[in-house]
């Protein structure tokens, strides 16, 4: 049977605060209920939210997190380690703003926090199967994307290393989400390594082809990077696990593009925006996962450089409702059809 997606779903992180109702889980998910939400995705990195490595050990805890989300209304639709995922690979250009991501115990440290990295994605593997989910998301970090464009020109061999080394890292991770029956799926994204399908294509085959190696799929890094976003669908649809709902748009002028000029959210040329606001076609997108019978959540991630976050996030649990097709159990045109005959077939054909 033709499956239909679930949703809408609500990604937490960035609503998550210090004040009532962002700063327990019991609350948000109250108020995401509240505002037609059916899931949410977990930021794993949060303890105002979710504890991992309790998760990871406890499946009591587990259950007691779900009975949460269960009682507010809602499910739990991914765990997610982005933060921890982009600790995997570090570039040291970027230590001393990644530091952040990680505890005071680790700063200044690269390789103590790369293990402490491994060691929360491993967490994430074992508190998605005491969670029961199946899928997960996250980034890969980056070792080669200083390199991106390359002037002076890149050493031979540079970007071929730094893409074996990723795999080196990341294989062992995803052989305890195989052990775990849990799929990764990276966001394709600026910034990492992996940012459009070219780079996928050379991270999968770093993995040597990881059958747990997938994407959360976003169209809004597409969109700005002026990357066909539903021909993506169409090439990658198999690997595709999850899905953010995230809007973009790309205004370029005379005096800045794709790269946009050092400037503020504000004032670049591509800029995230909520749901709706933006030249996402979104009826594009839910008709081609539709198509390739995506049975897995949409969930909105609300980043907008405009729009308030407490209304992007009321506006987007029906705009995913109205754009979740229906998927049809039987052909439009069966009214017109007769019953089988082998005899007739072959006659309508002169054989």
């Amino acid at each position: 049977m033709p499956s239909t997606m679930k949703g809408p779903g609500l990604f937490l992180a960035q609503f998550a605060g210090d004040a009532a109702p962002f700063n327990s889980l019991p609350s948000i998910t109250r108020w995401a209920a509240g505002l037609g939400y059916k899931g949410v995705q977990i930021p794993t990195w949060d303890s105002r939210l979710f504890d991992l490595e309790k998760a990871a050990s406890s499946q009591a805890y587990c259950d007691e997190v779900k009975g949460i989300c269960t009682e507010a209304g809602v499910e739990i639709t991914e765990l997610s380690t982005h933060l921890q995922g982009q600790l995997v690979a570090v570039h040291p250009a970027y230590d001393a703003q990644f530091d952040g991501f990680a505890p005071p115990a680790v700063h200044n440290n690269p390789k103590a926090r790369q293990q402490w990295a491994v060691e929360q994605m491993k967490f994430g593997a074992k508190a998605s199967k005491n969670l029961g989910l199946t899928a997960s998301v996250s980034f890969c970090g980056a070792l080669a994307f200083p390199y991106l464009y390359p002037w002076p020109q890149r050493p031979a061999g540079l970007i071929e290393e730094a893409f074996s080394e990723l795999g080196k890292r990341w294989k062992p991770i995803l052989d305890v989400y195989e052990d775990n029956g849990v799929d990764v799926g990276y966001e394709i994204h600026p910034g990492e390594d992996v940012f459009d399908g070219a780079t996928f294509e050379m991270f999968l085959e770093a993995v040597g082809g990881h059958k747990r190696c997938n994407i959360n799929y976003d169209p809004s890094h597409f969109l700005l990077q002026q990357l066909d976003y539903l021909e993506f669908i169409d090439i990658y649809h198999e690997r595709i696990k999850a899905f953010h709902a995230k809007d973009a748009e790309f205004n370029p002028t005379g005096r800045q593009g794709v790269y946009s000029g050092y400037q503020s959210w504000t004032n670049r040329a591509g800029r995230f925006r909520s749901l709706g606001d933006g030249q996402v076609d979104f009826g594009g997108i839910f008709s081609k996962l539709a198509q390739y019978d995506y049975d897995s959540w949409a969930v909105l991630e609300w980043e907008c450089c405009l729009k308030h976050p407490e209304d992007g996030a009321a506006e987007g649990a029906p705009f995913i409702q109205h754009h979740i097709i229906r998927v049809t159990e039987k052909a439009f045109d069966d009214f017109a059809g007769g019953a089988t005959d082998k005899k007739v077939l072959r006659a309508m054909m002169g054989i």
